[in-house]
């Protein structure tokens, strides 16, 4: 009898899943458990964990509040579907709609970042009864048919055809002839982009969508003012805004509690869409939309697993924790401290073109997505965990749950910086 070896998860991955699901690392990593900011994998490793499942380990891993609140709603009931009243559901929608600075608002609940917008998306066109959606260049906005129409990252488009019609405007990324403008300028350059576009559409546009910092994009942003400034525009035309708050939502960002609000201009948006942190690793998301926007459906609509009990329950509970304890704040004090030190980590070295960020979204650029792939490995050999994206895969992604502490972005900084000389090969 011959003896064949017993496959590897990584092989038993690739012969049952498929192939464009991709993973991190030349040895994918199997994540066993997590405490904190950090994580272990099955060979008992320990990590600094500075990227929280894709910035949805918001909080803490095992955060004790969030898995006493899922423990005790599971041990009374899992799952009831829309179909019955839900206190937890209820209860959270209070909340979110309070703090969205929306007026009338109405929250629906979904699974995903990706079914929220997919979710605006049906309430703008019906609203509006057009199929046109103006998105940003350079944006990412979920993976199902609609949100993959509105996305505007060649990388992540895996097909160019869409119910919608979509037309992409200049905004988070200077390239070209902007290259070289200042905020103020580009501001002006996109505006009247934006003017001229509206003014060759064939009929009315639905709605603009856009995250405030765009996330898989390379955590790049507009200048301060700029979606505000498009607002001016939009209402000209009864265009309505959905602000994409998948990962910018909940203080990340430091300076704001809704990345929206660095845009604030005329007031909230019209729709507002959040998952990813909300439910600190729970299947969590929504659509916040006033009411004569979020009622405008005339059919039958459920949802069978959005505002589950169990999920609405880690929501409640990490959503209080992350008020009562002033993340946002932790955000912006420890967010500010760990861009300096990564700024200095990468002083002199030529392959880093551009260090950026808000708060605990920092994004480092490098010369090329082979670069970001050797510190990604090199900074995993040195026990910390980060992302990357970008148009070109070049781009790390730094975002720390939000109760990260000095030491451990210290930490962190220290481990980034000796990847990124290794990765470079000390070419300054």
């Amino acid at each position: 009898m011959t003896d064949h070896a017993t496959p590897s998860l990584h092989d038993r991955h690739r012969a049952v899943l498929p192939d464009w699901l991709s993973l991190y690392y030349e040895r994918p990593l199997e994540l066993t458990h997590g405490e904190g900011r950090h994580v272990w994998d099955a060979d008992g490793n320990r990590y600094l964990d500075f990227f929280g499942g894709i910035l949805t380990t918001m909080t803490a891993h095992a955060l004790p509040e969030v898995t006493k609140a899922v423990a005790e709603q599971a041990g009374r009931l899992i799952h009831s579907s829309t179909l019955y009243l839900n206190r937890p559901m209820v209860e959270l929608a209070e909340r979110i709609a309070a703090l969205s600075g929306i007026p009338d608002a109405r929250v629906f609940f979904t699974t995903s970042g990706t079914e929220a917008n997919d979710a605006a998306l049906l309430l703008a066109t019906t609203y509006r009864r057009s199929n046109q959606i103006l998105a940003l260049r350079n944006s990412y906005h979920g993976r199902s048919f609609s949100t993959v129409g509105v996305t505007g990252s060649r990388a992540w488009s895996p097909t160019s055809l869409s119910p919608l019609q979509t037309l992409y405007v200049h905004g988070a990324v200077r390239g070209g002839p902007y290259a070289r403008l200042t905020d103020a300028e580009f501001t002006d350059a996109c505006v009247q982009d934006l003017t001229d576009l509206l003014g060759q559409t064939s009929r009315g546009v639905a709605a603009l969508i856009a995250e405030p910092v765009q996330g898989v994009g390379g955590f790049t942003a507009p200048p301060d003012g700029l979606l505000a400034a498009f607002r001016e525009v939009l209402d000209e035309h009864g265009i309505l805004w959905i602000s994409d708050e998948v990962q910018t939502g909940w203080g990340r960002t430091g300076d704001h509690f809704w990345g929206w609000q660095a845009h604030a201009g005329r007031g909230a948006p019209d729709m507002i869409t959040f998952a990813k942190g909300i439910g600190n690793g729970m299947s969590v998301g929504g659509v916040v939309a006033r009411a004569e926007i979020m009622n405008v459906l005339d059919a039958n609509s459920i949802s069978t697993f959005g505002g589950s009990p169990v999920t609405m329950a880690a929501a409640q509970a990490n959503l209080a924790y992350l008020l009562e304890h002033d993340l946002q704040g932790n955000a912006r004090r420890v967010g500010g401290l760990l861009i300096e030190r990564v700024r200095a980590a990468g002083a002199g070295l030529g392959t880093v073109r551009d260090v950026r960020g808000r708060g605990l979204m920092i994004g480092v650029e490098l010369d090329s997505a082979a670069t970001a792939a050797r510190v990604l490995e090199a900074a995993r050999d040195g026990g910390l965990l980060i992302g990357k994206g970008g148009p070109d895969g070049a781009v790390l992604r730094v975002a720390p749950p939000l109760t990260v502490t000095v030491a451990e972005a210290e930490e962190g900084a220290a481990i980034l910086e000796k990847a990124l000389h290794e990765a470079s090969g000390g070419r300054a």
